[in-house]
């Protein structure tokens, strides 16, 4: 059976593809160009104009124990690590990526500095990066109970509501950050963050070395010509945000780090969820790192 790729909201595997790289490293493929496209619950600015939000309480941890359409996903290294541990695929351990994120409000906002986001509901997504990193970002500069989230659903779902007026502030990533920055949108916390990769428990492994050969090529593409291979943004943007945006403007977004992800990684990840009720290790059926991670 083929390797199935999907592009994950973000530039390399789009990259890897036009230039044949995955072909090149020996891998049988197929490429599902759709990709996580969604990237939303709702399907247009209509409902979010009309409607108060409502919460989403299952995300991108949810997500994967439910197993994903693709030999390998990637998300926050919060949820693929406590996904792991829970079969509901293996983490890949020689390889992470950074994502630039951050919680954003309104130009019009009276919120200007992060303390002034105490007692503030940030839309995020349950069990997502967004959620996550959201907790990070803020716990720097508030205490635990000053801070207040809102589970609004996927990334273009916080965009909507955003751009609509109907949430305070967002944490937002990836193409969604570019997005509101570009829309005049201040950003009042950085929560850049590091997403996991998720291999299927059939996958091979040596599937999953060719497709990061890819990956790897694809990143020095970016690196060196990023303007080249911005408008792959538009790919994975619902046309009613496409009609807002100049993708020409855009950074270029998550990159991909070829350093492993370390015993030392994992166990304090675990540690840090833990001190925030956010897993339960009594879920776990295989919690050591030899046995959730393929390193």
């Amino acid at each position: 059976m083929s390797f199935l790729i999907q592009p994950h909201v973000r530039l390399q595997e789009w990259v890897a593809e036009e230039h044949g790289y995955f072909r090149e490293a020996g891998l049988d493929y197929e490429f599902e160009a759709q990709g996580l496209a969604g990237a939303s619950i709702t399907t247009s600015s209509v409902r979010t104009a009309n409607e108060m939000p409502t919460e989403f309480t299952s995300g991108a941890f949810e997500d994967m124990q439910k197993g994903r359409a693709c030999d390998i996903s990637a998300a926050c290294h919060w949820a693929v690590n406590a996904a792991s541990t829970v079969r509901g695929g293996r983490m890949w351990g020689k390889a992470y990526s950074v994502c630039p994120s951050g919680i954003f409000v309104a130009p019009e906002s009276d919120y200007h500095r992060p303390e002034d986001l105490a007692g503030v509901a940030v839309g995020v997504g349950y069990h997502s990066g967004s959620h996550y990193s959201a907790i990070q970002g803020l716990e720097q500069y508030l205490e635990r109970s000053k801070i207040e989230l809102s589970f609004v659903g996927l990334p273009y779902d916080r965009v909507r509501l955003m751009l609509g007026r109907k949430v305070p502030a967002a944490n937002v990533f990836g193409a969604q950050y570019y997005l509101l920055e570009q829309q005049g949108f201040r950003k009042l916390v950085d929560t850049t963050f590091m997403m996991g990769f998720l291999v299927n428990e059939e996958t091979s492994a040596d599937d999953v070395e060719k497709y990061f050969a890819g990956l790897r090529r694809a990143q020095r593409d970016i690196d060196l010509e990023p303007g080249r291979y911005k408008h792959y943004w538009s790919r994975e943007m619902p046309e009613d945000i496409q009609r807002i945006v100049d993708v020409r403007r855009f950074g270029p977004g998550e990159r991909i780090v070829s350093e492993p992800y370390t015993r030392e990684m994992f166990e304090q990840t675990h540690r840090w969820l833990r001190t925030w009720d956010l897993f339960d290790p009594g879920t776990a059926a295989r919690p050591e790192y030899e046995n959730a991670v393929l390193s």
